[in-house]
This record gives C-alpha cells, structure tokens and sequence, in this order.
C-alpha cells in the first residue's frame, strides 16, 4: 500500500469518525461514475479499515447517462474492472442525460434534473439492494465550489453536507472524501492505472461549476491556501455577523 494510498485511507476515516457514517452492519451503496474520485471511493470502502466498522455489504453501481448512443466502450471496460475487481456491482443504461438535455426539462440548466434523476435511481437501487447507506464521491473541493455556486447563482449560504438524512432515517447518504482534495484522487487515480471514463456531457466545459472551479484555480494561483481558508470558514460561521431574513 503506497503512500498516498495510506494518506487517503486516513482521511476518509477521518471523516467518517467526525461525522459517525458507518456502523456495523451497513450495507452501502457506493456510486460510480467512472471518474477517478468514485473509483478511489469504492477502493477504499472495499478495502481495510482501522478505525471505523467496515462495511457488511457494498456494491457498486454505475449509471450510464446515455451520451454515448450505441457506443458501449467505456461501459464494457468499466464492467471488465469490476467483475475482474470481485465487485458486487450493478450497471444500467439509462436515458437521462439526453432528457435533461431535451425540452422536457424546463429549467434553464439540465444539471439540476440529470442530478435529480440520478439520485432518484440510487435510492431505489438502495431499497433494492438493502443497503441503509448510499456513498458518493464528493471530495473536499466540490463542498469549496458548492459553497461558491450557492452564494453566486442560489442566493444562499450553503453546501454538501458529509452526512444526510433521508425518508425519515431509512437511508443516509455519506460523502466519506469531504475532506480530500481532487489533486489527490487524480494522482492516486493514475497511480492504480483505474478505467478512467471520459466524461461525455455537452455541459461539463460550459456549466457553473466549471466556471467556479476555473475561477479558484486562477485565485488559488495568485493567493495560495485561498480554497483551504474557504473550507475553514465553513466550518466558522458567525451568525450574528449576518443579515437576517
């Protein structure tokens, strides 16, 4: 086990201490992408753990968007990983990245709907699976830019959170990287030569959040640290310094 591979495990138990994620007996659904930060999400929760329970059960499930068309490349490739992997894993083909494209959606972005329907689909599989946790690979810096899409586009003062209530306790979902950086999960990524997928969504180089992530690459570039002082402020809230609804 590498360096970096001791360095994430830690983290990730980190936050799953702070936060109480795991408990005996857990049977977690893990999603995966393709992306380097779901692939290292589901390596560290099938792999051992030292201060937290590890998991009963967990599967891996990955939903395909349907930008690919007929093309099943990336799909099969991803499905060769797991079944060589031993993974208890699920796939499905779906439509919903071309229907949050299509005038159904009336929104003005389709990543609200795409994101809607996605976590829709993983809860069901959840309750099929009889798994209590659904596990997703947001790391640290998607809470920095959440927090920044929030303010500038939603006009409030919030993020992802790293643990989360669902239907009255039935499920829970946990975000066990919130305190990792995506510089880590790329290098660790390459490092363990995973089954990368590319990324097909139209929206992906034109959305907000590729904005927001350009914008604190230019402003980390000329103030270092700038990101891990906005993780820190979110956890120093001043409510009284604050104007009241």
């Amino acid at each position: 086990m590498s360096k970096l591979h001791l360095h994430l495990r830690k983290r990730l138990e980190q936050a799953i201490l702070k936060h109480g994620m795991l408990a005996e007996g857990d049977r977690v659904l893990v999603g995966v992408s393709g992306g380097a930060d779901s692939l290292t999400l589901l390596k560290l929760m099938t792999g051992p753990m030292l201060f937290v329970p590890k998991p009963e059960f967990v599967i891996a499930v990955h939903l395909d968007l349907g930008f690919e068309g007929k093309d099943i490349s990336n799909y099969s490739s991803l499905e060769q990983y797991f079944r060589e992997g031993g993974y208890n894993y699920h796939m499905e083909r779906t439509n919903i990245g071309p229907l949050a494209h299509s005038p159904f959606n009336r929104k003005a972005s389709p990543c609200f709907l795409c994101s809607k329907m996605r976590r829709k689909r993983l809860f069901e599989l959840a309750r099929e699976y009889q798994c209590n946790k659904l596990a997703l690979a947001h790391h640290k810096d998607d809470l920095i830019e959440t927090f920044l899409l929030n303010i500038f586009f939603s006009r409030e003062i919030s993020t992802m959170v790293p643990y989360q209530s669902f239907f009255k306790g039935d499920f829970y979902l946990i975000r066990p990287l919130a305190y990792v950086e995506e510089s880590l999960l790329k290098r660790f990524a390459k490092e363990s030569h995973f089954p990368v997928l590319k990324n097909h969504c139209p929206t992906a180089e034109n959305s907000k959040r590729k904005y927001i992530k350009d914008l604190l690459k230019k402003l980390e570039e000329d103030h270092r640290g700038l990101k891990e002082n906005i993780f820190k402020a979110m956890k120093h809230v001043k409510p009284d310094y604050l104007l009241q609804p």
